[in-house]
């Protein structure tokens, strides 16, 4: 009887919590979480205020920089704060729900969770005069509860693609810029925090930070005008599984992004040169093992610019990034070729390279790989087969040096 109770309670947990974390707080189906990759814009988002002795600083730098962003309000501090509140929509922000009890679902009664997002929306609604869209529960945390409650308020759970870590113990100003500036991405929600913990980092960073997004070209705006950003589906899950497996490829492989960022439309690597009988346009020969490096596309990137901006931005910004890799890092010293192995030989032409048929038994190799990547992205199953692009180290530098 007892072995059977303890299956029971298990096996309830595993329905009440264990699904809703794999599903929704991790696979995030059904939640907003990020846009399209297509403009060099993204969502910041601030949770835990308002609070009067920090959230005006943040508001401040928002101003100064002339962005937009979206604010997750506890709704007891939107009505101790009101004119925070005002504040925010006269400056053009967006005003959401956050929580009434700040609280991890997890450790809730389940008509607790269930009952929060109901009371954090009308109460948020009351400060604001406005309907809420979005509910963010504390710490991005569903139960089952948290979704009827989330339905009965009639909102839609907003996650995010970055997270800060600007609450954690050892986060600095300078540690959380560093790490934002290295996973930032086009469509990217990013959370911070203007209350709480978290606002001992972030109002320091915060300048900072918007004079980084400017200097990359980037600006915030608010998470219901994020291009791109709705609901999250089957289609989006199967694409993010996938980008962790490119993770997992280049953490075995030694790969990483051109300059350490996560937005550039290349990965790198030096690797041995792999083919054998391959020649170069002026029929100078390759010799399989050279020192070369190996260029492998962001493929999400790729996706949603398309074809012709991703030319322009390979050639204008891009490829440079890789050159200033090449000509400055001590590993990429002896390196003699660039290269790619890949399935956009065309756009490749159209940069300089010299493109090469495949053996068989690499051709189909790829091709099989290729195939995968459509795929998981949606594109033409039927596009051309990979080939290999080639150029060598002093022309590469001559073109984007």
């Amino acid at each position: 009887m007892k072995r059977g109770l303890k299956r029971s309670v298990l096996g309830a947990l595993a329905l009440y919590i264990g699904l809703p974390y794999l599903l929704v707080q991790v696979g995030n189906l059904g939640l907003v979480r990020e846009g399209k990759r297509a403009r060099r814009e993204v969502a910041l988002t601030f949770d835990d205020g308002p609070d009067p002795a920090t959230t005006p600083a943040v508001l401040d730098a928002l101003r100064e920089a002339g962005m937009q962003a979206t604010f997750f309000v506890v709704a007891g501090q939107a009505r101790a704060h009101p004119d925070l509140i005002a504040r925010m929509l006269s400056e053009g922000h967006q005003v959401e729900a956050h929580a009434e009890k700040h609280v991890h679902a997890w450790i809730r009664t389940p008509w607790g969770a269930a009952l929060d997002p109901l009371r954090a929306v009308r109460g948020v609604e009351t400060v604001t005069g406005q309907r809420v869209k979005f509910h963010r529960p504390p710490h991005g945390a569903y139960t089952l509860a948290t979704l009827l409650g989330q339905r009965l308020a009639g909102v839609r759970g907003a996650h995010w693609s970055i997270e800060g870590r600007d609450w954690h113990a050892a986060s600095t100003p300078e540690t959380v810029r560093e790490r934002l500036g290295a996973l930032l991405v086009p469509g990217a929600v990013i959370v911070l925090h203007d209350a709480g913990p978290g606002a001992r980092v972030t109002v320091p960073l915060l300048p900072g930070l918007l004079s980084d997004l400017q200097a990359r070209g980037y600006r915030s705006v608010r998470l219901d005008a994020l291009d791109g950003a709705g609901a999250q589906g089957w289609p989006e899950l199967k694409r993010r599984g996938f980008l962790a497996l490119d993770a997992v490829f280049d953490q075995l492989g030694g790969i990483r992004f051109a300059g350490g960022r996560a937005d550039n439309l290349f990965r790198i690597a030096r690797v041995p040169f792999p083919l054998s009988g391959m020649r170069l346009a002026d029929g100078t020969p390759v010799a399989q093992g050279t020192p070369a490096l190996e260029f492998h596309v962001n493929n999400p990137i790729l996706v949603d610019l398309g074809p012709r901006a991703s030319v322009r931005q390979a050639r204008r910004e891009d490829f440079r990034v890789v050159a200033r890799e090449l000509q400055t890092r001590p590993e990429f010293a002896d390196v003699e070729y660039v290269f790619c192995l890949s399935a956009v030989s065309p756009l490749l032409g159209l940069l300089g390279f010299a493109n090469h048929d495949l053996p068989a038994s690499d051709a189909r190799r790829l091709q099989r790989w290729a195939n995968v990547l459509r795929f998981a992205y949606g594109n033409d199953p039927n596009a051309k087969a990979p080939q290999l692009s080639v150029l060598t180290r002093a022309e590469f530098l001559r073109r984007y040096g």
